[in-house]
């Protein structure tokens, strides 16, 4: 059902925690099954130098939450604001069809917390 990359996501999850200080942060639920994810980010010069999530859900939530954290440190403010959730996805291999809210609750953590950084 799942797959490798995403079982290895879920099982050691990549940049759990909370940064502090951060220089953003966002918390969003998926309102239909009641995931939860947290985002702290450190920016500097516009480039995303630390991030660290936590996740309350399904395999899928956290595996995107891990994958995410991993594809944006390093990355400009810009980039990050490109990402879509086939980025996320190719990432794990594959994604359930039900499961897909998972990568768009990340890319809202992800846009959430951007703006919280501009505000």
């Amino acid at each position: 059902m799942f797959s490798p990359q995403m079982l290895d996501h879920f099982q050691s999850p990549r940049n759990v925690g909370e940064l502090d200080p951060a220089d953003a942060r966002a918390e969003v639920t998926n309102p239909v099954c009641g995931d939860v994810l947290r985002l702290t980010l450190r920016i500097e010069d516009n480039i995303i130098i630390g991030s660290r999530f936590k996740a309350q859900g399904c395999v899928p939530t956290v595996a995107c939450g891990s994958v995410l954290t991993e594809l944006i440190c390093g990355m400009s403010v810009a980039d990050a604001r490109s990402l879509d959730s086939l980025s996320i996805i190719a990432v794990l291999g594959r994604v359930p069809q039900a499961s897909t809210h998972a990568a768009e609750l990340a890319l809202v953590a992800l846009s959430a917390a951007l703006k919280d950084w501009e505000d």
